[in-house]
């Protein structure tokens, strides 16, 4: 049962980031909710105050100079379809299709994924892969977080107390950048997610790899990164068992109702084999 708690509706980010900063620790931005309420219900969290962001907008997706501007306010649903992405990141399209279920998608925004950090969500681990960062805002100020910098632990990021995530920016892939997002799991939520982005052209270069769901945290491996960069196609496929086990040590899988932690770094590997086939083909 939801305890009592007071709404407010700010008309702007410097509004929102106002009051974070005036209320501190006892209230929280709400987006869909889906995570949020979950947990509110479930007494494992408790605010005084929600900070509703519909108000605000930031819900539109736009490409400039070179760069895909996600507002953070945008649902799931809303991802997928876009169409935007759907012709230049196919990837996160995909990705979005299969964020857990035709409600949360409905209802659940990009941002509020990312900021309530959960560590069995998707989106954080192919973001990391695609070089993303996130807008911080007090709405006086910016700043950008590299989404490698981005998630800290377990429903922890690097946001300021009084920061509103406002965009995710996405360098738009070229014509010869790959990337693939793949995941594995048995309940709602998956177990483990791989992503990889790289370049293709005679040679694999600019290698990003990220792991995320085996544990707190997503994480980019960036030793595993250093065996497939400058080589073959051919080279890369010897390579990957063993980028995949230095993978695997980097997820700092831990065992819960998802699996147990040898089973997910077993798993880990094996996706990295998979996206890098998948992101190639």
């Amino acid at each position: 049962m939801l305890r009592r708690f007071r709404l407010e509706e700010p008309e702007s980010v410097a509004e929102a980031s106002e009051l974070l900063g005036r209320f501190g620790d006892t209230a929280k931005v709400y987006a869909g909710g889906t995570e949020l309420l979950l947990a509110m219900k479930e007494g494992l969290v408790q605010y005084e105050r929600l900070i509703n962001g519909k108000k605000i907008g930031l819900n539109q997706v736009s490409a400039d100079n070179g760069t895909l501007k996600i507002g953070a306010l945008c649902t799931h649903h809303e991802l997928e379809n876009s169409v935007l992405l759907q012709q230049r990141l196919p990837a996160l399209v995909k990705l979005e299709q299969n964020v857990a279920n035709v409600r949360v998608r409905q209802a659940g925004t990009i941002g509020g994924n990312l900021c309530f950090a959960e560590p069995h969500a998707d989106p954080g681990t192919l973001l990391m892969a695609l070089g993303a960062t996130m807008v911080a805002d007090k709405g006086a100020s910016k700043r950008e977080i590299l989404a490698d910098n981005f998630f800290v632990d377990a429903y922890e990021t690097s946001l300021a107390a009084d920061e509103v995530l406002t965009e995710i920016r996405v360098p738009t892939p070229g014509a010869n950048r790959k990337c693939a997002y793949l995941k594995f799991g048995y309940l709602e939520r998956p177990s483990v997610g791989v992503a990889i982005a790289l370049s293709l052209n005679g040679v694999v270069s600019d290698v990003r790899i990220a792991v995320g769901c085996a544990g707190p945290a997503p994480k980019r491996v960036a030793e595993a990164e250093t065996l497939l960069n400058g080589k073959s196609k051919d080279e890369v496929s010897r390579n990957l068992a063993q980028a995949g086990a230095i993978a695997a040590k980097a997820s700092q899988a831990i065992s819960d109702l998802h699996g147990a932690q040898d089973y997910k770094e077993h798993i880990v590997g094996v996706l990295l084999k998979r996206a890098f086939q998948a992101a190639v083909s």
